[in-house]
């Protein structure tokens, strides 16, 4: 049975499975940031407060996800795929480098990989997991830790991303912008600098749509 517990419980999972909080997730479907706050969820009379179609809309757009998927979470089920993998290809930063493992697009291509088991139910048949390698990314990242990466998903400003540039560097960054002369990348360990990186020079770029944190 449809209820308002229900519903905000299914915006907030979807909020996580993106890796953002109820206010992120406001903030990349363009709405207000406190537009999903606990405070908002009940009217000044205490009554149970609805989000607004529109609202719903527009998070699903902002996420990709499906009407059937909005409701397997309101419901409560994990929405997977009919065809979900049981596990994606999983490869280190310093070999994703050295070329042999991605197409021009950042497909994984050839053979050689090792896998690792799907640690999250909606992902493209293209996904892969990248194996963080040293301390550049920390705090966020650590040593160990694994990225899936989806090619192919739609890329935003804010989104964290994988990029390789023409001369086989890997890196793991947040974008702050796109336009046809540069990319500008903001660096995830405060230690390292954020980078403005001609176009022409990279390769490719892959939304990460979720961390082993």
């Amino acid at each position: 049975m449809l209820s308002h517990e229900k519903v905000w419980a299914a915006i907030d999972a979807l909020a996580a499975r993106h890796s953002l909080s109820a206010s992120g997730l406001a903030r990349r479907a363009g709405l207000d940031s406190t537009a999903f706050n606990k405070s908002k969820r009940l009217s000044a009379d205490g009554r149970p407060r609805w989000p607004s179609t529109e609202s719903l809309a527009k998070i699903m757009e902002a996420t990709g996800a499906s009407l059937a998927e909005l409701l397997a979470l309101v419901e409560g089920r994990a929405a997977l795929p009919s065809a979900a993998r049981a596990s994606v290809p999983l490869i280190g930063f310093a070999q994703a480098g050295a070329g042999g493992f991605f197409d021009d697009g950042g497909f994984p291509v050839g053979q050689g990989w090792d896998e690792i088991d799907l640690p999250t139910a909606r992902v493209g048949d293209n996904a892969y997991a990248l194996q963080v390698q040293g301390d550049s990314m920390l705090p966020l990242y650590r040593d160990g830790d694994v990225l899936i990466v989806e090619p192919g998903a739609r890329v935003r400003k804010g989104d964290r991303i994988v990029a390789k540039t023409a001369s086989g560097e890997v890196m793991a960054k947040i974008l702050a912008g796109r336009t046809t002369q540069h990319v500008e990348l903001v660096s995830l360990n405060p230690a390292h600098p954020d980078r403005t990186i001609p176009s022409a020079e990279i390769v490719w770029l892959a939304r990460i749509v979720w961390a082993s944190q």
